[in-house]
C-alpha cells in the first residue's frame, strides 16, 4: 500500500527490452503510476527490488540467469512488493508455480493496455488480480481429476469449520468465486449490485484469513463446496 496521493512504484522485469518499453509507455500515461526501474532477469529483479522498493513488480517467467518464478518466491517472501506474473494460457505450469510462489496476480501478455493498468492498481492496493479467464483455468485444473472411488479425504460440503464463520450469502459468493465467476457475473447471478459483491468477497477473505481471490478458489474446492469433475 502506498501513502495517500503517492503514485504506485512499478518495476518491469522481462528479458525482452521491447516488452519493457511497451509496458513503460502504457503505464507512464497514468498519473497514479510511476515506473521506477527495469530488469532483464530474475536475479536483476531481486537486486532492483532491494534498491528501488517498488510497490508492484511485473514479472515475466522465462528469463535467463533466474526465471520469474524463482524471483517471485524470493521477492514475495522477503519484501512487501506485490508480484504480478506475466503468463500465457499455453503454460499452466507457470500459473500454478506462480500461485505457490506467492504471486498476487496473473496477466496475459496479449492483454489490453487497460488490463495492464488495472493489474498494477489492483496489486498495488493489496488486491489480487486474477482475470475470469485465468480463474477458470485454475478451476479447470483443480477439478480435472481421474474418476476414482469416493475418498475419505474428500470433505463433505460444509464439514470444514472455517465455513461457519461465513454468512449464508458470503458462502454463496464463495461458491461462485470458486466457479471462476467475476464480480460482475456474481452480481448478475445473485441479482445484487457489483459493489455489494465486492463487500462480500472482502468480508469472506478476511474471515477465512485468505490472502486473495486465488486462495478463495482453492479453498472452495478443498472444502468440498464444488463438485469434482471427472475425466472422460
Amino acid at each position: 500500500m502506498t501513502e495517500a496521493n503517492q503514485p504506485l512504484r512499478v518495476l518491469l522485469v522481462d528479458d525482452q527490452a521491447m516488452i519493457r518499453a511497451g509496458f513503460q509507455m502504457i503505464l507512464n500515461l497514468e498519473d497514479d503510476i510511476e515506473v521506477v526501474g527495469q530488469a532483464g532477469n530474475g536475479a536483476e529483479a531481486i537486486e532492483a527490488v532491494q534498491q528501488l522498493h517498488p510497490d508492484v513488480v511485473l514479472m515475466d517467467v522465462q528469463m535467463p540467469v533466474m526465471d520469474g518464478i524463482a524471483a517471485c518466491t524470493r521477492i514475495s517472501s522477503e519484501t512487501s512488493a506485490k508480484v504480478v506474473i506475466v503468463t500465457t494460457f499455453d503454460r499452466d505450469d507457470y500459473l500454478f508455480e506462480g500461485l505457490r510462489a506467492g504471486a498476487s496476480g496473473f496477466l496475459l501478455k496479449n492483454a489490453e493496455p487497460e488490463v495492464l493498468v488495472d493489474a498494477v492498481r489492483a496489486a498495488g492496493h493489496g488486491h489480487a488480480l486474477l482475470s475470469p479467464e485465468v480463474t477458470k483455468r485454475v478451476v479447470a485444473q483443480l477439478t480435472s481429476v481421474p474418476a476414482a472411488p469416493a475418498s475419505p479425504s474428500r470433505p463433505e460440503p460444509g464439514d470444514d469449520p472455517r465455513l461457519a464463520r461465513l454468512t449464508e450469502r458470503e458462502r454463496e459468493v464463495l461458491v461462485l468465486v470458486g466457479r471462476g465467476l467475476s464480480n460482475q457475473e456474481i452480481a448478475a447471478e445473485l441479482f445484487v449490485g457489483e459493489a455489494t459483491v465486492k463487500t462480500h468477497v472482502s468480508n469472506l477473505l478476511s474471515k477465512l484469513h485468505l490472502r486473495d481471490r486465488v486462495q478463495a478458489v482453492v479453498l472452495a474446492h478443498q472444502v468440498g463446496l464444488l463438485p469434482l469433475r471427472t475425466e472422460g
